[in-house]
């Protein structure tokens, strides 16, 4: 039997591996933050709180709870991640650049600017704004839940068949 205080060699990797994977976490969440401040600042207009406030649910999600591919986004696999905040669009967007999505630096700085990948709300890819990893257009408050409730029926249906 083991005695107090002593771990196992794999359960010392494994709280190292977590302890790791926490640290990249937070700093990928700081670096979200980074983003979005500077975005909205470089706009002169936008909402800092979801992007701030929520960095680490963005970690948590495109760290490693979400189904994607960065490099083909409409992947038939993937998850969908549905903003309704269209206010905290900076959070997407970040997020975006930051998990590969060909989202680069440029647009970012581009945020709420006339013919950018950065609108002040998300839009589902069209001729004016070709953002990747965007599923749909929001709209209004509130409509982003209406869209996932939706989506998620559509996937039940589709699985079914």
């Amino acid at each position: 039997h083991a005695s107090f205080g002593v771990r196992s060699a794999t359960s010392l990797k494994s709280a190292a591996v977590d302890v790791d994977t926490k640290a990249a976490l937070a700093t990928a969440a700081n670096e979200a933050r980074g983003l979005a401040m500077d975005s909205i600042a470089a706009a002169h207009s936008g909402h800092m709180g979801l992007p701030l406030g929520a960095a680490e649910i963005g970690a948590t999600l495109y760290g490693g709870e979400l189904q994607y591919n960065a490099q083909d986004p409409t992947w038939m696999n993937r998850d969908r991640f549905i903003l309704s905040a269209g206010h905290g669009s900076m959070f997407l967007y970040s997020w975006l650049n930051l998990a590969g999505y060909d989202l680069p630096m440029e647009e970012l700085k581009n945020f709420r600017q006339h013919h950018s990948q950065t609108p002040g709300h998300p839009e589902f890819p069209n001729s004016e704004h070709t953002t990747p990893g965007i599923e749909c257009t929001t709209g209004p408050l509130g409509q982003g839940v209406a869209n996932a409730v939706g989506f998620a029926v559509s996937e039940k249906m589709a699985a079914a068949k």
